[in-house]
């Protein structure tokens, strides 16, 4: 039996995020969207519930926690990869990308899985990246990414008995506006040349493995961290 889940996918305006909010909506579900701005076409769905939110900025995510209440599941999916050589990073570059990629996701995961655990269950999918496992010119992006990759694992130790179950997803290069946007598009290249299939990830791949974490998958995977680059990482990176 199939079982309707009330879903906060985090900026679900683009990409892999609006890509998921498809999915979810697809299948049945509620969705809410937190984002900067409320255009991801769905606004006539009562369905969807959108709340504008700068995840960068700590007091609009605390207003977040009381806006999107009774979620079954949490993805946390908005982030950022600035592109900023390291040595030009300023403390506002630092700021915007750690209180983005990794205070936000936390924060959220924190509250929300107290509230899962409370009611007996839930799930939480992170959204970090392959950086986390390989590194990334822009460091900050790294390393925010692995210590989400960190979190999940740490928060699904904590919560596991709890009935709350923690996964995270580090995705390759997707066929997104941060990719064709960036200013590394020669390493991008490159990765993509190392995949089996020669191209990019759809964001729709992505937003199915997410799908299933939330959704399908066992209860034991719980506290892994799920890497989808089609085996690029299976070879000599440079």
């Amino acid at each position: 039996m199939y079982i309707l889940s009330r879903v906060l996918i985090t900026g679900g305006t683009k990409g892999i995020g609006l890509a998921a909010v498809k999915k979810f909506l697809n299948c049945g579900d509620e969705v809410i969207v937190a984002a900067r701005n409320n255009d991801c076409g769905f606004a006539d769905d009562q369905r969807v519930k959108i709340i504008q939110c700068d995840l960068s900025n700590r007091a609009a995510v605390k207003c977040l926690l009381t806006e999107a209440e009774n979620i079954d599941i949490l993805i946390n999916n908005a982030g950022i990869l600035q592109g900023i050589p390291y040595d030009k990073y300023t403390d506002e570059n630092i700021d915007y990308i750690v209180n983005l990629n990794l205070i936000a996701p936390i924060t959220l995961a924190i509250y929300f899985g107290r509230k899962m655990a409370e009611r007996g269950g839930g799930r939480i999918v992170n959204v970090a990246s392959q950086a986390a496992m390989a590194g990334n010119p822009d460091i900050w992006y790294g390393m925010t990414k692995a210590a989400l990759v960190n979190f999940s694992k740490s928060f699904a130790g904590l919560l596991g008995s709890l009935g709350v179950i923690v996964n995270s997803v580090s995705p390759g290069p997707v066929g997104t506006e941060m990719v064709s946007g960036s200013p590394y598009g020669e390493r991008f290249d490159k990765i993509r040349k190392r995949t089996y299939l020669g191209r990019f990830a759809r964001a729709e791949e992505i937003a199915d493995v997410i799908y299933w974490l939330a959704k399908e998958s066992p209860e034991y995977l719980n506290g892994e961290n799920i890497v989808i680059n089609n085996g690029a990482l299976g070879l000599e990176m440079s």
